[in-house]
């Protein structure tokens, strides 16, 4: 025979009658299922309760504003990682321009080079601006011949208009953007891990990631002007007009970038808000 008492949760409410034993029973009279147990003992009611998000492995749930700002953190990361691959991919990291009237007078020569490849065309004089001197830009239509360098394979330097570029230099600035490269991969492996697994810790390696990222970016475009300075010292017979073009600013652009998203990342790993360390609220009773 069962003897039945009332059964209230965690605010006091009465869920409905349990029996002597632990069991609740229902209003049919039928005794209720393990569920309804162990809702009991864990002491949270099932009629119409919040929804509780899951705790990590520190004990400390990741709110949705949290959650949010990293995802806008990540954003911002990706954005200097589509620059980097944009600028690393290119070959419109400086141009080469010597004057108009050095080969004839109706046709000029240009190139233009980034980390792996370099490019020359030929330009028709009547298309080129009258002010200007030198033979160019290399975003006008002419006959053009790309070839990788054999840096990577056999070790030759390139010749271009008589001057041999250096070769420890340009190897020197691929190798840390491909790096740089790596660094942002394992970066956003770790938020993604952050993100999927709720784990803040793993912030904390991202943003070194990203932070390293972005300063290995920036070093390998110091790297790669120095190798032109080299490159346009090693013979003064043809005189050259050289530019930095778009590619650098892409490469530029993304090492500021990823800096900004590896602080970012930083200050949200940190178990306080800076911005409320550093101006602290003054409290109401005061």
């Amino acid at each position: 025979m069962w003897s039945t008492f009332m059964v209230t949760d965690e605010e006091g409410r009465t869920v409905g009658p349990a029996a002597s034993g632990g069991a609740m029973i229902a209003p049919g009279g039928a005794p209720p299922g393990p569920a309804a147990l162990t809702g009991m003992m864990t002491g949270r009611s099932t009629f119409g309760g919040n929804k509780r998000r899951r705790k990590t492995s520190t004990g400390h749930a990741m709110s949705e504003a949290q959650e949010g700002k990293i995802k806008l953190a990540f954003f911002v990361a990706i954005v200097g990682v589509v620059l980097t691959v944009l600028g690393v991919g290119t070959e419109f990291w400086v141009e080469l321009s010597p004057s108009k009237s050095f080969y004839n007078n109706q046709t000029c020569l240009t190139a233009h080079y980034g980390l792996w490849k370099g490019c020359t065309k030929s330009l028709w004089v009547s298309e080129i601006d009258p002010n200007r001197e030198s033979c160019g830009p290399a975003e006008l239509p002419g006959a053009s011949n790309c070839t990788y360098f054999k840096f990577f394979t056999t070790g030759e330097n390139a010749v271009l208009f008589q001057k041999t570029t250096r070769k420890n230099l340009n190897v020197a600035a691929a190798m840390l953007a491909l790096f740089s490269l790596f660094l942002m991969v394992m970066g956003a492996i770790c938020i993604t891990m952050a993100l999927s697994k709720e784990i803040i810790f793993f912030l904390k390696p991202a943003s070194v990631c990203f932070i390293m990222s972005g300063v290995l970016v920036l070093l390998s475009l110091i790297v790669f002007h120095q190798s032109v300075l080299a490159f346009l010292a090693s013979d003064h017979t043809v005189p050259l007009q050289h530019n930095l073009s778009w590619s650098v600013s892409c490469v530029g652009c993304a090492g500021v970038v990823l800096i900004v998203g590896g602080i970012l990342f930083l200050l949200l790993a940190l178990p306080y808000s800076p911005w409320q360390r550093c101006l602290p609220q003054k409290n109401s009773s005061s």
